[in-house]
């Protein structure tokens, strides 16, 4: 099978296409035929070797995909060979093949496109668990999202709005705010690219938020997250979603000063622990999905021969909802 490989640790131009043996499945697991892979930002971490988990090289980046169960290991029950599936699959899938555990593989029904259904179980399913499991958003709170026109920033303005908050974005240009009005957004602000005025960014923020955020939903840290953080309501909960502007080191006076709690967002460690709810998600997320709440932006699709653009679009912060990989 053709593979998108890296190699030596490295940025998006350290991959290159190789072949590699097809996958075996093992115990309670599938071999998939890859037919859309989603890119996400561990993706742009791991092949750099800054991820939490370091696979042994050669490895394909790719966590979230979607296709065609083509081979059935020992002990699966469940899936049946030709059913169509979305997975999460830590990485492997800029290939034309993969194995996924069976509890990390969603039925997808036939009426959902292949590169929505990539689309829809990392983003998607960390912002759901961080609204919903975390945070336990209420209609009529107010969720500020950091980094809203990326992909998982969108799903955040449409999940929230669905749940019944007054959801204000977050963005770096006037083009992206246009983007977050349409999936949902009531209110917008747009920041600097470079926050070198803590102070300035904080009046910002709070000029938008005059009663405070219930809930900030923050992909972006860096620069951005004290003066966030400064904008939080009482008893307000910060979801710590990423970091693509650098870690922060917020002053945590302020948690004491604002009584709210920092919520870290480890998605793909929790659903190793909580399965049965993970599996309760999803079907929560089609739902949304078949009753027009949630539809993934799609902004651009590459061959696998190209799948390191892809990832350096999502490093360099200009990619615009979804990347999707066709192998």
């Amino acid at each position: 099978m053709k593979a998108l490989l890296s190699s030596v640790p490295g940025g998006p131009e350290s991959l290159a296409i190789g072949e590699r043996p097809d996958p075996v499945p093992g115990a309670g697991e599938v071999r998939l035929a890859v037919r859309a892979c989603a890119i996400n930002y561990p993706d742009v971490l791991i092949i750099e070797d800054r991820y939490q988990f370091k696979p042994e090289r050669p490895f394909s980046p790719g966590v979230e995909v979607s296709g065609v169960v083509e081979a059935l290991g020992p002990d699966v029950d469940g899936l049946t060979v030709g059913q169509r599936v979305i997975a999460s699959v830590g990485w492997g899938g800029l290939a034309e093949k993969v194995n996924a555990e069976v509890g990390k593989c969603v039925p997808m029904p036939d009426d959902v496109p292949f590169d929505v259904g990539a689309s829809l179980l990392v983003t998607y399913g960390t912002t759901y668990h961080a609204l919903v499991d975390k945070a336990a958003i209420a209609p009529g709170e107010t969720l500020f999202v950091l980094g809203a026109s990326g992909g998982v920033g969108l799903a955040a303005i449409e999940i929230g709005r669905a749940l019944g908050a007054r959801v204000v974005a977050a963005v770096s240009t006037p083009e992206k705010a246009e983007i977050a009005r349409a999936a949902g957004a009531s209110d917008v602000v747009i920041y600097p690219t470079a926050p070198d005025d803590p102070r300035a960014l904080t009046a910002l923020f709070k000029s938008a938020l005059p009663s405070g955020a219930d809930v900030i939903y923050d992909a972006v840290g860096g620069g951005y997250a004290e003066p966030a953080l400064r904008s939080i309501a009482w008893e307000g909960r910060y979801l710590v979603i990423g970091f693509a502007a650098g870690i922060p080191a917020p002053p945590f006076n302020l948690t004491l000063l604002k009584g709210c709690s920092i919520i870290g967002i480890f998605w793909g460690a929790w659903l190793e622990r909580n399965a049965e709810q993970h599996q309760h998600n999803n079907q929560a997320l089609l739902q949304m999905y078949r009753d027009g709440l949630i539809k993934p932006l799609i902004s651009e699709r590459f061959p696998l021969e190209r799948g390191g653009e892809a990832i350096r679009r999502l490093a360099d912060r200009k990619a615009v909802g979804k990347l999707i990989v066709i192998p």
